[in-house]
């Protein structure tokens, strides 16, 4: 559990309103936005994209993560009210310097950024959170693979809770011969994918 003194007053009170208001906005648990943070420093990540905004609460952890290792996260959501409320509540963590909103389908907005990186005019992510429409996490790997660099972590949330909508992707890259995997039994379970 992170403690209260690791984040300032402002952003520590943001949260812990956000916290209250989980379920409505399908937001992850404490413990699995701490294991995020800690995994990007770990990892030195500095290229991270979110598929699933929300209200922000999980982008509030990756990029306090990312301000460590002077890197940038692109988050993407579908309903413009959840990212106009995650944009008031980057300002008041003072974290918008860091993130990137991206509104709109994250499966058109991922064939987007497939094309900015062929073209070079994107650089490949090396951390990947996905948090969104669970039946669509396999498309979602389909397009988030060749985005991905060699020695890149993919999460995935909600893989126990939601475990029939999210099998097809578990089952491909259980079955990849690129990656390597481990479920993590946090509340919802966590699914932390590393390429080869």
């Amino acid at each position: 559990m992170q403690t209260l003194s690791e984040f300032d007053t402002n952003t520590e009170k943001t949260l812990l309103e956000l916290e209250k208001t989980r379920k409505e906005f399908w937001n992850v648990d404490r413990d699995t936005a701490n294991f995020l943070n800690m995994l990007i420093k770990i990892h030195n990540s500095k290229n991270a994209l979110e598929i699933g905004t929300s209200n922000g609460y999980s982008a509030i952890w990756l990029a306090d993560a990312l301000k460590h290792t002077g890197g940038k996260l692109t988050t993407i959501e579908f309903w413009d009210k959840r990212q106009s409320v995650a944009i008031e509540n980057f300002k008041a963590c003072g974290v918008s310097d860091i993130i990137q909103p991206v509104l709109g389908s994250a499966l058109v907005i991922l064939d987007e950024m497939g094309g900015e990186i062929k073209q070079g005019a994107r650089e490949p992510f090396d951390f990947i959170f996905i948090d969104a429409n669970k039946p669509e996490y396999i498309e979602y790997f389909h397009k988030i693979d060749p985005l991905l660099k060699q020695g890149g972590i993919i999460a995935a949330d909600n893989t126990i809770s939601h475990a029939k909508k999210v099998k097809p992707y578990l089952s491909a890259l259980l079955e990849h011969p690129r990656y390597q995997n481990q479920m993590l039994y946090f509340e919802a379970g966590l699914f932390v994918s590393y390429k080869l």
